[in-house]
C-alpha cells in the first residue's frame, strides 16, 4: 500500500499524472452510471410522463458540473496546481472581468436553457414555427443541449439555434392539446368573374377532400388592384395534413376554374416599341397619299 501511494504522490510529476488518470477514470465511470440511470428511468416510463428533453438537459448539466468539481478537487490535491491556483486568485478581479466578457454568451445560453427547461414553452417532439435568417421555418424539436436547441425540418434539415436566441423570440407552437389547424389559403379571381360561382367551386372541393374535418366558409377578404381575393377557412387534423390539403386544393381549384371559365388574374405588361410604331405610321400615311 505504501508503494502504491508512492506512485500516486501528487508532489511528484508522475504521481500527479497518475492521480489525474485516476480522476479521469472516476469521472468516466460516474458519467456512464449517470447515463445508465437516465436510460433506466426512461425505460420505466413508457407513457412518457417525464419529459425526455428535460431529462437529457439535466443529464448534460449534471455531467458538466461533475467534471468541474473533479477538476477543482484535482487542482486542490496537487500542490503545484494548488499554488498556481492561489497565485491566480490574487488577481481574481481582473481575471473575473476577462472571463466574464469571454463567457458572457455561453453563460447566457446556459441560463436560457435552464429557463426553457423550467418554464417548458415546448417539449421534445413539438412542432415550432419561428423566424430564422433563411425566413419562416417550421421544425420539430429534436434536442436541447446546454447551449443550443436543434429543430428538424420536414425535409430533414437541422436548424441549430442558441438557447438565448430561441428564448428571446416569438415562437408559434403548432403542437398543443388540440392539434387541429385551420388552413386559410387565399384564392384570387378577376373582377369580371362570378364570385358566387367561384365560391361554390371552392367549397365543393373542400367538402369533398378526405382530410378536411370541417369547412367554415369562404368570404371575400380583399378587393385588390386587379383581383377579388377569397379566403377558404377549413379545419384539418394537424399542421402537416393542413399544408398537404392546401396544396391539393390549389391544384384542383385551378383545374376547375379553367373548366368553368373563371379567370385567375396574373401580372402582364404591354410593351410598345415607339420606333416601330412611327415607321408603321409613316408607311400608312404614304399609302393614303398614293390613294
Amino acid at each position: 500500500m505504501v508503494e502504491l501511494t508512492h506512485y500516486i504522490d501528487p508532489n511528484h510529476l508522475w504521481g500527479a499524472v497518475a492521480l489525474g488518470v485516476l480522476f479521469l477514470l472516476f469521472g468516466l465511470v460516474l458519467t456512464r452510471l449517470l447515463r445508465r440511470a437516465i436510460h433506466a428511468l426512461i425505460d420505466h416510463d413508457p407513457k412518457e410522463h417525464l419529459d425526455r428533453m428535460t431529462l437529457s438537459f439535466i443529464s448534460n448539466l449534471a455531467t458538466f458540473v461533475m467534471w468541474i468539481v473533479l477538476a477543482l478537487v484535482f487542482c486542490h490535491a496537487v500542490p503545484a496546481l494548488n499554488k498556481l491556483t492561489t497565485s491566480l486568485l490574487a488577481g481574481v478581479s481582473i481575471v473575473s472581468v476577462v472571463i466574464g466578457f469571454a463567457a458572457q454568451s455561453t453563460l447566457g445560453n446556459l441560463v436560457s436553457g435552464i429557463s426553457l427547461v423550467i418554464y417548458k414553452p415546448f417539449r421534445r417532439g413539438d412542432r415550432l414555427q419561428l423566424t430564422t435568417p433563411t425566413g419562416l421555418e417550421t421544425g420539430i424539436v429534436e434536442d436541447l443541449s446546454l447551449g443550443y436547441t436543434v429543430l428538424r425540418t420536414f425535409d430533414n434539415r437541422r436548424i441549430v439555434l442558441s438557447n438565448g436566441t430561441i428564448a428571446n423570440q416569438i415562437m408559434i407552437n403548432l403542437s398543443s392539446v388540440d392539434l387541429r389547424v385551420m388552413m386559410t389559403p387565399t384564392i384570387s379571381i378577376g373582377y369580371n368573374s362570378d364570385i358566387a360561382k367561384a365560391r361554390a367551386i371552392i367549397l365543393e372541393l373542400a367538402h369533398a377532400h378526405d382530410d378536411v374535418l370541417e369547412v367554415v366558409g369562404c368570404p371575400v377578404v380583399n378587393l385588390g388592384a386587379s383581383s377579388v381575393d377569397l379566403s377558404l377557412r377549413a379545419w384539418c387534423a394537424d399542421a402537416p395534413s393542413a399544408k398537404a390539403v392546401e396544396f391539393d386544393l390549389l391544384e384542383q381549384i385551378k383545374t376547375r376554374f379553367d373548366e368553368a371559365g373563371i379567370e385567375i388574374p396574373y401580372a402582364y405588361q404591354n410593351v410598345i416599341v415607339s420606333g416601330a410604331i412611327s415607321e408603321q405610321k409613316r408607311a400608312s400615311e404614304g399609302d393614303n397619299d398614293e390613294a
